[in-house]
Protein backbone atom coordinates (compact mmCIF):
# COMPACT_ATOMS: atom_id res chain seq x y z
CA UNK A 1 0.00 0.00 0.00
CA UNK A 2 0.77 3.53 -0.51
CA UNK A 3 0.73 6.47 1.93
CA UNK A 4 0.64 9.78 0.29
CA UNK A 5 1.98 13.08 1.89
CA UNK A 6 3.20 15.38 -1.26
CA UNK A 7 4.36 18.15 0.73
CA UNK A 8 5.87 16.10 3.81
CA UNK A 9 3.86 18.11 6.22
CA UNK A 10 3.57 15.54 8.87
CA UNK A 11 6.77 13.00 8.62
CA UNK A 12 6.80 11.74 12.00
CA UNK A 13 3.07 10.71 11.60
CA UNK A 14 3.77 9.03 8.23
CA UNK A 15 6.82 7.06 9.53
CA UNK A 16 5.25 6.39 12.33
CA UNK A 17 2.23 5.11 11.01
CA UNK A 18 4.15 3.13 7.91
CA UNK A 19 6.63 1.41 10.64
CA UNK A 20 3.18 0.17 12.42
CA UNK A 21 1.83 -1.23 9.01
CA UNK A 22 5.28 -3.28 8.04
CA UNK A 23 5.13 -4.87 11.77
CA UNK A 24 1.75 -5.57 11.31
CA UNK A 25 2.56 -7.37 7.81
CA UNK A 26 1.87 -4.69 5.02
CA UNK A 27 4.13 -3.94 2.31
CA UNK A 28 4.74 0.01 2.39
CA UNK A 29 5.76 3.13 0.16
CA UNK A 30 5.86 6.40 1.53
CA UNK A 31 5.44 8.67 -1.50
CA UNK A 32 5.93 12.22 -0.33
CA UNK A 33 8.37 15.34 -0.70
CA UNK A 34 12.24 16.08 0.83
CA UNK A 35 11.56 17.40 3.79
CA UNK A 36 13.49 20.78 4.54
CA UNK A 37 13.26 21.61 8.04
CA UNK A 38 15.36 19.30 9.60
CA UNK A 39 16.10 15.44 9.47
CA UNK A 40 13.23 12.94 8.81
CA UNK A 41 12.77 10.02 11.22
CA UNK A 42 14.31 6.68 10.38
CA UNK A 43 12.29 4.65 7.75
CA UNK A 44 11.67 1.33 9.47
CA UNK A 45 11.71 -1.24 6.27
CA UNK A 46 9.07 0.60 4.28
CA UNK A 47 10.30 2.70 1.04
CA UNK A 48 10.20 6.46 0.46
CA UNK A 49 9.45 7.90 -2.70
CA UNK A 50 10.24 11.51 -3.21
CA UNK A 51 8.32 12.03 -6.02
CA UNK A 52 6.64 15.16 -5.30
CA UNK A 53 7.83 18.86 -5.89
CA UNK A 54 11.59 17.95 -6.57
CA UNK A 55 12.64 21.25 -7.99
CA UNK A 56 11.12 22.97 -5.24
CA UNK A 57 13.61 21.08 -2.98
CA UNK A 58 16.61 20.50 -4.78
CA UNK A 59 18.27 23.25 -3.12
CA UNK A 60 17.56 25.50 0.26
CA UNK A 61 15.25 28.50 -0.97
CA UNK A 62 12.95 31.61 0.63
CA UNK A 63 9.94 30.39 2.40
CA UNK A 64 8.09 32.47 -0.39
CA UNK A 65 10.20 30.92 -3.45
CA UNK A 66 8.89 27.56 -2.28
CA UNK A 67 5.60 28.35 -2.49
CA UNK A 68 5.82 29.55 -6.09
CA UNK A 69 7.49 26.52 -7.49
CA UNK A 70 5.25 24.39 -5.25
CA UNK A 71 2.45 25.32 -6.97
CA UNK A 72 3.95 25.59 -10.26
CA UNK A 73 4.98 21.79 -10.01
CA UNK A 74 2.08 20.44 -8.27
CA UNK A 75 -0.24 19.64 -11.10
CA UNK A 76 2.27 17.98 -13.11
CA UNK A 77 3.32 15.88 -10.16
CA UNK A 78 -0.21 14.63 -9.36
CA UNK A 79 -0.21 14.22 -12.98
CA UNK A 80 2.47 11.97 -13.15
CA UNK A 81 1.46 10.20 -9.66
CA UNK A 82 -1.61 8.62 -11.62
CA UNK A 83 0.36 6.02 -13.22
CA UNK A 84 2.09 5.12 -9.86
CA UNK A 85 -0.83 4.92 -7.95
CA UNK A 86 -2.71 1.19 -9.35
CA UNK A 87 0.91 -0.50 -8.15
CA UNK A 88 -0.66 -0.38 -4.90
CA UNK A 89 -3.80 -2.55 -3.46
CA UNK A 90 -4.97 0.76 -1.38
CA UNK A 91 -3.53 4.42 -1.60
CA UNK A 92 -4.15 5.72 1.79
CA UNK A 93 -3.46 9.78 1.18
CA UNK A 94 -2.52 11.81 4.42
CA UNK A 95 -2.99 15.18 2.88
CA UNK A 96 -3.84 16.83 -0.26
CA UNK A 97 -2.45 21.18 -0.42
CA UNK A 98 -4.81 21.78 -2.86
CA UNK A 99 -7.81 20.07 -2.31
CA UNK A 100 -10.62 21.77 -4.63
CA UNK A 101 -8.17 21.11 -7.39
CA UNK A 102 -6.63 17.31 -6.20
CA UNK A 103 -10.07 16.04 -5.86
CA UNK A 104 -10.05 16.37 -9.71
CA UNK A 105 -6.60 15.15 -10.12
CA UNK A 106 -6.94 11.59 -8.33
CA UNK A 107 -5.79 8.71 -9.78
CA UNK A 108 -8.66 6.14 -10.77
CA UNK A 109 -7.37 3.31 -8.95
CA UNK A 110 -9.38 2.56 -5.63
CA UNK A 111 -9.68 2.03 -3.44
CA UNK A 112 -8.76 5.55 -1.71
CA UNK A 113 -8.46 6.60 2.22
CA UNK A 114 -8.35 9.47 3.50
CA UNK A 115 -6.70 11.06 6.82
CA UNK A 116 -8.66 14.16 7.74
CA UNK A 117 -5.97 15.46 10.05
CA UNK A 118 -7.95 18.53 11.17
CA UNK A 119 -11.66 18.61 11.29
CA UNK A 120 -12.20 21.13 13.18
CA UNK A 121 -10.34 23.36 11.03
CA UNK A 122 -11.16 23.45 7.47
CA UNK A 123 -14.06 24.37 5.50
CA UNK A 124 -13.75 27.85 6.32
CA UNK A 125 -15.95 29.66 3.90
CA UNK A 126 -18.48 28.70 1.22
CA UNK A 127 -15.86 27.77 -1.47
CA UNK A 128 -13.49 25.75 1.01
CA UNK A 129 -16.18 24.21 2.12
CA UNK A 130 -17.40 22.78 -0.85
CA UNK A 131 -14.20 21.82 -1.78
CA UNK A 132 -13.77 19.52 1.50
CA UNK A 133 -17.25 18.08 0.49
CA UNK A 134 -16.13 17.16 -2.99
CA UNK A 135 -12.97 15.89 -1.87
CA UNK A 136 -14.30 13.32 0.92
CA UNK A 137 -16.94 11.92 -1.64
CA UNK A 138 -14.44 10.98 -3.85
CA UNK A 139 -12.72 8.74 -1.36
CA UNK A 140 -13.79 4.76 -0.46
CA UNK A 141 -13.49 5.28 3.43
CA UNK A 142 -12.17 8.43 5.75
CA UNK A 143 -10.13 7.99 8.98
CA UNK A 144 -10.23 10.78 11.74
CA UNK A 145 -8.57 10.70 15.32
CA UNK A 146 -11.22 11.48 17.60
CA UNK A 147 -15.08 11.05 17.67
CA UNK A 148 -15.56 15.28 17.79
CA UNK A 149 -14.10 14.81 13.79
CA UNK A 150 -16.39 12.02 13.37
CA UNK A 151 -19.36 14.48 14.24
CA UNK A 152 -17.69 17.18 12.02
CA UNK A 153 -17.52 15.17 9.17
CA UNK A 154 -20.87 14.14 8.91
CA UNK A 155 -23.00 16.59 10.54
CA UNK A 156 -21.00 19.40 8.75
CA UNK A 157 -19.89 17.79 5.42
CA UNK A 158 -22.41 15.54 4.40
CA UNK A 159 -19.57 12.34 4.70
CA UNK A 160 -21.44 8.60 4.83
CA UNK A 161 -20.96 7.48 8.65
CA UNK A 162 -20.16 4.27 7.07
CA UNK A 163 -17.06 5.78 5.58
CA UNK A 164 -15.58 7.43 8.89
CA UNK A 165 -13.38 5.81 10.95
CA UNK A 166 -12.40 7.05 14.46
CA UNK A 167 -8.61 5.68 14.59
CA UNK A 168 -6.50 7.88 17.19
CA UNK A 169 -3.15 9.47 16.56
CA UNK A 170 -0.48 7.62 18.27
CA UNK A 171 1.96 8.83 20.42
CA UNK A 172 5.54 9.95 19.20
CA UNK A 173 7.49 7.23 21.12
CA UNK A 174 10.45 7.14 18.82
CA UNK A 175 11.48 10.71 20.61
CA UNK A 176 12.13 8.93 23.45
CA UNK A 177 14.69 6.88 22.10
CA UNK A 178 16.73 8.90 19.24
CA UNK A 179 20.26 7.98 18.93
CA UNK A 180 21.51 11.36 19.87
CA UNK A 181 20.05 13.79 22.32
CA UNK A 182 20.66 17.51 22.29
CA UNK A 183 21.23 19.58 25.45
CA UNK A 184 18.79 22.26 26.39
CA UNK A 185 19.92 25.61 25.92
CA UNK A 186 22.33 26.38 28.39
CA UNK A 187 20.42 29.37 30.15
CA UNK A 188 17.88 27.09 30.32
CA UNK A 189 19.97 24.21 32.05
CA UNK A 190 19.96 25.49 35.37
CA UNK A 191 16.69 26.54 35.71
CA UNK A 192 15.19 25.29 39.50
CA UNK A 193 11.86 24.81 40.84
CA UNK A 194 9.10 23.46 38.39
CA UNK A 195 8.88 24.05 34.63
CA UNK A 196 5.24 24.45 32.64
CA UNK A 197 6.08 23.76 29.21
CA UNK A 198 4.04 25.29 26.07
CA UNK A 199 5.55 23.64 22.53
CA UNK A 200 5.01 24.31 18.98
CA UNK A 201 4.47 26.65 16.58
CA UNK A 202 2.93 29.71 18.02
CA UNK A 203 -0.33 29.84 15.97
CA UNK A 204 -3.15 32.21 17.71
CA UNK A 205 -5.54 29.36 18.06
CA UNK A 206 -3.30 28.10 19.95
CA UNK A 207 -4.18 30.26 23.26
CA UNK A 208 -0.41 31.35 24.03
CA UNK A 209 -2.46 34.66 25.13
CA UNK A 210 -5.11 32.74 27.79
CA UNK A 211 -1.92 30.81 29.20
CA UNK A 212 0.56 33.92 29.51
CA UNK A 213 -2.51 35.48 31.45
CA UNK A 214 -3.26 32.72 33.82
CA UNK A 215 0.53 32.33 34.54
CA UNK A 216 0.65 36.48 34.88
CA UNK A 217 -1.31 35.54 38.39
CA UNK A 218 0.73 32.59 39.65
CA UNK A 219 2.68 32.40 42.57
CA UNK A 220 3.96 28.71 42.96
CA UNK A 221 8.10 29.65 42.40
CA UNK A 222 7.53 27.76 38.62
CA UNK A 223 8.80 29.02 35.20
CA UNK A 224 6.92 28.88 32.21
CA UNK A 225 8.75 28.30 28.66
CA UNK A 226 7.33 29.07 25.02
CA UNK A 227 9.13 27.04 22.89
CA UNK A 228 8.43 27.27 19.10
CA UNK A 229 8.89 29.41 16.32
CA UNK A 230 6.46 32.26 16.01
CA UNK A 231 3.52 32.48 13.57
CA UNK A 232 2.05 35.54 15.50
CA UNK A 233 3.42 39.19 16.64
CA UNK A 234 5.18 38.54 19.79
CA UNK A 235 5.28 41.83 21.15
CA UNK A 236 1.91 41.37 23.52
CA UNK A 237 2.85 37.99 23.95
CA UNK A 238 6.35 39.61 25.61
CA UNK A 239 4.17 42.08 27.14
CA UNK A 240 2.31 40.19 28.93
CA UNK A 241 5.38 38.32 30.12
CA UNK A 242 6.74 40.95 31.72
CA UNK A 243 3.76 41.63 33.82
CA UNK A 244 3.93 37.84 35.20
CA UNK A 245 4.84 37.32 38.70
CA UNK A 246 7.23 34.15 37.78
CA UNK A 247 9.90 34.09 34.69
CA UNK A 248 8.67 33.26 31.48
CA UNK A 249 11.62 32.24 28.97
CA UNK A 250 10.96 32.37 25.05
CA UNK A 251 12.70 30.20 22.60
CA UNK A 252 11.39 31.21 19.54
CA UNK A 253 12.45 29.10 16.88
CA UNK A 254 12.38 25.91 14.75
CA UNK A 255 12.73 22.69 17.46
CA UNK A 256 14.63 19.79 15.72
CA UNK A 257 13.46 16.32 16.43
CA UNK A 258 17.33 15.91 18.50
CA UNK A 259 16.31 19.09 20.92
CA UNK A 260 12.47 17.76 21.60
CA UNK A 261 14.07 15.02 24.37
CA UNK A 262 15.10 17.62 26.24
CA UNK A 263 12.47 20.15 26.66
CA UNK A 264 9.52 17.58 27.28
CA UNK A 265 12.13 15.37 30.12
CA UNK A 266 12.20 19.10 31.72
CA UNK A 267 9.06 19.97 32.02
CA UNK A 268 6.71 19.04 35.18
CA UNK A 269 3.40 20.02 33.66
CA UNK A 270 2.80 20.68 29.67
CA UNK A 271 0.18 23.12 28.65
CA UNK A 272 -2.22 23.18 25.14
CA UNK A 273 -4.98 25.66 26.00
CA UNK A 274 -5.89 25.60 22.42
CA UNK A 275 -9.08 27.32 21.23
CA UNK A 276 -10.27 24.88 18.38
CA UNK A 277 -8.25 21.47 17.68
CA UNK A 278 -8.91 17.91 16.76
CA UNK A 279 -5.60 16.69 17.80
CA UNK A 280 -2.26 17.36 18.26
CA UNK A 281 1.39 16.06 17.77
CA UNK A 282 2.55 17.57 20.88
CA UNK A 283 -0.20 16.02 22.70
CA UNK A 284 1.22 12.72 21.78
CA UNK A 285 4.80 13.22 22.53
CA UNK A 286 3.98 14.54 25.96
CA UNK A 287 2.11 11.32 25.98
CA UNK A 288 4.93 9.13 25.21
CA UNK A 289 7.09 11.40 27.71
CA UNK A 290 4.85 10.75 30.28
CA UNK A 291 3.49 13.98 31.21
CA UNK A 292 1.58 15.61 33.49
CA UNK A 293 -1.12 17.61 31.04
CA UNK A 294 -3.47 20.72 31.14
CA UNK A 295 -5.47 20.55 28.01
CA UNK A 296 -8.45 22.92 27.01
CA UNK A 297 -11.50 20.64 26.42
CA UNK A 298 -12.14 20.91 22.88
CA UNK A 299 -11.98 18.66 20.32
CA UNK A 300 -10.42 15.15 20.53
CA UNK A 301 -8.70 16.76 23.53
CA UNK A 302 -11.61 16.29 25.88
CA UNK A 303 -11.54 12.39 24.97
CA UNK A 304 -7.75 11.97 26.31
CA UNK A 305 -8.71 13.58 29.34
CA UNK A 306 -11.83 11.82 30.19
CA UNK A 307 -11.72 8.18 28.67
CA UNK A 308 -8.05 8.06 29.77
CA UNK A 309 -7.45 10.14 32.73
CA UNK A 310 -4.30 11.60 31.27
CA UNK A 311 -5.29 15.69 31.52
CA UNK A 312 -6.47 17.64 33.72
CA UNK A 313 -9.11 19.93 31.46
CA UNK A 314 -10.32 23.08 31.65
CA UNK A 315 -12.86 25.55 29.15
CA UNK A 316 -11.39 26.73 26.28
CA UNK A 317 -10.21 31.08 26.70
CA UNK A 318 -10.66 30.89 30.47
CA UNK A 319 -7.47 31.78 31.94
CA UNK A 320 -8.72 31.40 35.58
CA UNK A 321 -9.92 27.84 35.36
CA UNK A 322 -6.46 27.43 33.89
CA UNK A 323 -4.54 29.17 36.29
CA UNK A 324 -6.11 27.35 39.57
CA UNK A 325 -5.68 24.01 37.62
CA UNK A 326 -2.12 24.67 37.38
CA UNK A 327 -2.13 26.09 40.49
CA UNK A 328 -3.23 22.86 42.03
CA UNK A 329 -0.97 20.91 39.94
CA UNK A 330 2.65 22.42 41.06
CA UNK A 331 1.23 22.50 44.93
CA UNK A 332 0.33 18.39 44.30
CA UNK A 333 3.77 16.54 42.92
CA UNK A 334 2.00 13.20 43.79
CA UNK A 335 -0.55 14.02 41.22
CA UNK A 336 1.44 15.23 38.44
CA UNK A 337 3.31 11.71 38.96
CA UNK A 338 -0.11 9.96 38.82
CA UNK A 339 -1.00 11.75 35.67
CA UNK A 340 2.04 11.02 34.04
CA UNK A 341 1.85 7.10 34.67
CA UNK A 342 -1.89 7.35 33.44
CA UNK A 343 -0.38 9.36 30.40
CA UNK A 344 2.81 6.90 29.53
CA UNK A 345 -0.08 3.83 29.79
CA UNK A 346 -2.11 5.46 27.03
CA UNK A 347 1.01 6.29 24.84
CA UNK A 348 1.63 2.39 25.39
CA UNK A 349 -1.95 0.89 24.69
CA UNK A 350 -4.42 2.64 23.05
CA UNK A 351 -2.26 5.13 21.54
CA UNK A 352 0.55 2.77 20.40
CA UNK A 353 1.45 2.44 16.70
CA UNK A 354 0.81 -1.36 17.12
CA UNK A 355 -3.00 -1.06 18.18
CA UNK A 356 -3.10 2.13 15.55
CA UNK A 357 -1.71 -0.11 12.36
CA UNK A 358 -3.94 -2.78 13.56
CA UNK A 359 -7.08 -0.91 12.98
CA UNK A 360 -5.99 1.21 10.08
CA UNK A 361 -5.30 -2.07 8.41
CA UNK A 362 -8.68 -3.52 9.33
CA UNK A 363 -10.12 -1.23 7.08
CA UNK A 364 -7.79 -1.66 4.31
CA UNK A 365 -8.73 -5.29 4.69
CA UNK A 366 -13.01 -4.51 4.53
CA UNK A 367 -12.42 -2.08 1.37
CA UNK A 368 -10.54 -4.89 -0.32
CA UNK A 369 -13.15 -7.55 0.25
Amino acid sequence: MQLIDPSAYTPPYDHALAAGLVHAGAEVELITSRFVHGVRPPAEGFRVTEHFYRRTTARDRGRNARRLLRAAEHVPDMLRYRSRAAEADVRHFQWLPLEALDSLLLAPARPRVLTVHNTLRRGEGKARELATRLLLKRMDALVVHARAGERELTERFGADPARVHVIPHGAFDYLTRLPREAPLDPELRDVEGPVILLFGLVRPYKGADVLLEAFAGLDAGAELWVVGLPHVDMAPLHAAAARAKGTVRFVERFVSDEEIPAFFRRADVLVLPYRRIDQSGVLYTALAFGKALVLSDVGGFGEVGREHGAARLVPQGDPLALREALAALLADPAEREALGRRAAAAAAGPFSWDDIARRTLRVYERLLA
